[in-house]
């Protein structure tokens, strides 16, 4: 895919990436390749190939909901998709939540050469909640974590009524009905379920209502969420 082809798929789903957007994303995806020559961002790092992988991939849900205000992209990792959503939306008030501090630096010297204003924040997501707990009106993650695990990592830094994103692949339904007890226990109602296929096979989007508050105890510790999900 090339970037045009890629402005051209998403022109067709209603997501408008301009010139200058366009620009944008090719800077992105050549200081990916650069740097994962140095580093483990990921598999993928030939340019057409992130048009079509990384950032189609993340600019799907863009299509399926309109988000607005705070978002928080957990374990964003090379950016996705929070970086990709700051260059398609400026409007939102993105915060990249990232634990390794390379993939900071790296997010960093994105941010410099193509010039958004994404917060970036090197924490673990259970470490950095004192500080924004019931702060987001949306948060979504890519590929970071099981869904039971996922969501106790997500859902509380959302607002009373805000939206919660799983960004899934073809396992998606089978992990909904794995964190559906997890889901009521942190607040969370099942909003809308959009499958879309792509050439990578099925893409899963799962969106969720927070209806409650978290109770005060989660997240727990990594150790505990990942030795006793949800």
């Amino acid at each position: 895919m090339t970037i045009e082809e890629l402005a051209a798929c998403c022109k067709d789903m209603g997501v408008n990436i301009d010139e200058k957007q366009k620009e944008q994303l090719v800077k992105y995806a050549s200081l990916l390749h650069e740097w994962n020559q140095k580093m483990n961002l990921t598999a993928v790092d030939e340019p057409e190939e992130v048009y079509r992988r990384h950032f189609y991939d993340c600019l799907i849900p863009l299509s399926d909901w309109y988000f607005s205000g705070n978002i928080m992209d957990v374990g964003s990792g090379a950016g996705f998709p929070g970086m990709v959503w700051k260059i398609a939306r400026p409007d939102l008030h993105i915060t990249l939540l990232e634990p390794t501090g390379k993939r900071c630096n790296f997010l960093h010297a994105v941010q410099d050469e193509i010039g958004t204003d994404a917060e970036i924040i090197n924490a673990r997501a259970e470490d950095f909640i004192s500080e924004r707990r019931g702060y987001y009106d949306a948060v979504t993650a890519r590929a970071v974590a099981g869904l039971p695990v996922l969501s106790e990592l997500c859902v509380p830094y959302l607002k009373k009524d805000g939206i919660f994103l799983a960004m899934k692949g073809a396992k998606g339904l089978q992990e909904k009905e794995e964190a559906s007890h997890a889901m009521k226990v942190l607040g969370c109602e099942e909003k809308d379920v959009k499958i879309h296929q792509t050439e990578e096979g099925e893409q899963i989007n799962l969106f969720y209502i927070k209806v409650r508050e978290t109770p005060a105890k989660y997240p727990r510790s990594y150790g505990q969420i990942k030795k006793k999900p949800l």
